[in-house]
């Protein structure tokens, strides 16, 4: 008859080779999660740098639409322009700095 404590060891032992497995593939699936996370960021910031520059060459359109027509208000397109120019002394002051 076997020792029902040696049984229990290899029971144990199996378990706890079992459980390295699983937390090596674990950790092998952290890494590619990692990776993929950091080439969604890489993606991420390379459609927000083409949408803040989508939005401004809108704005710009827009603009230029709206002083070639001259079909808006006069004051609206006062008011763009101003802010444009607060832009541009924004940038100024920045740059003397």
């Amino acid at each position: 008859m076997t020792d029902p404590n040696s049984e229990l060891i290899v029971e144990l032992k199996d378990k706890i080779n079992k459980l390295i497995a699983r937390y090596k593939g674990l950790e092998a699936e952290v890494r590619l999660l990692e990776e993929e996370k950091t080439q969604l960021t890489e993606q991420l910031e390379l459609v927000n740098k083409d949408y803040t520059n989508l939005e401004q060459r809108f704005n710009n359109l827009k603009l230029t639409k709206d002083l070639v027509s001259g079909t808006t208000e006069a004051g609206d397109t006062k008011k763009r322009i101003n802010q444009i120019v607060r832009e541009i002394d924004k940038c100024i002051a920045l740059l003397n700095r």
